[in-house]
């Protein structure tokens, strides 16, 4: 199996019809079909469950198509690094980011290190912490901003400073009058949005203050949570850096004491794969602004 099949393979994988794909790769339909079937024959298993409109693809299939992917995210990387020996640093950076955290860690960043590297473009792609380890694993992406904690036995990792949580509610309600702050235990019988990846953490915290919270909804993104916030459904704990990012006039933010809560940002890279030249020198930038 060379590279070129795993490419046909993967449009047709992508695409779910034999058809769809030929157009996307320019070649004549019969003859993908049949490089498929030789595919298939080759490694001694069935790939694709053929229906009379779309191809899924079999469990075998869903394995290749995993494998292939990595494949040929690691051949496109090769060859950016070999093409960085005789030009320099040039080319694209692939950076996965949380919401809150790229919001405040890149804007400052990015813009110092496309003064110092114009050639590089960067893809920054924008999802939920799960997400973005997906997209790291497979090597769709160099490098994740995530939420800690992180498995520091898979990833390399540069923590940045602890930050705040804070609880965003509903203007207008029973904590209004209130200064900037709400203790732990003022929370025990509020209705609560808490993000999935901080789940097990704040009940922790919550059963070390004497109370079981009441979690109404666990959501991955920022924006929803605020968003369910406002309409009066939930409070919801998220990072301080929200508040820049989602100044409404109809939320009010109240830090969290007694104890104090926080949260830091990771940004993550897999010990197992090696960084093109740009991605490091990405690294040693935000190192260098750090400290």
């Amino acid at each position: 199996m060379d590279i070129r099949t795993m490419k046909y393979f993967q449009a047709v994988a992508d695409e779910g019809s034999i058809s769809n794909a030929s157009r996307q790769l320019n070649i004549a339909q019969p003859a993908l079909s049949r490089q498929m079937k030789m595919l298939e024959e080759d490694l001694g298993v069935q790939l694709f469950e053929r229906g009379n409109r779309r191809i899924k693809l079999t469990i075998a299939g869903q394995l290749l198509r995993e494998r292939t992917e990595q494949i040929l995210n690691l051949v496109e990387g090769t060859k950016k690094e070999v093409a960085e020996f005789d030009s320099g640093i040039a080319g694209s950076i692939s950076i996965g980011t949380v919401t809150t955290s790229g919001a405040v860690l890149l804007p400052e960043l990015v813009n110092q290190f496309h003064n110092l590297y114009p050639n590089v473009t960067l893809q920054v792609w924008e999802g939920d912490g799960y997400r973005i380890l997906e997209l790291l694993d497979k090597g769709i992406i160099e490098i994740g901003i995530i939420r800690a904690p992180i498995d520091s036995d898979i990833y390399n990792s540069i923590t940045m400073p602890e930050e705040p949580l804070v609880i965003a509610m509903q203007k207008g309600g029973i904590f209004d009058k209130q200064k900037d702050t709400i203790r732990l235990k003022e929370l025990a019988h509020q209705p609560l949005i808490i993000p999935f990846r901080w789940r097990s953490l704040f009940v922790g915290w919550c059963a070390a203050a004497g109370f079981k919270p009441n979690i109404v909804c666990l959501c991955n993104g920022i924006i929803m949570d605020i968003l369910w916030a406002k309409k009066g459904i939930g409070m919801a704990l998220v990072p301080q850096s929200t508040k820049e990012l989602v100044a409404d006039p109809a939320i009010t933010y109240k830090r969290i004491v007694d104890p104090t809560l926080s949260t830091q940002t990771a940004v993550v890279w897999p010990k197992n794969r090696r960084l093109s030249a740009g991605s490091k020198h990405f690294l040693d930038l935000l190192k260098d602004l750090k400290y």
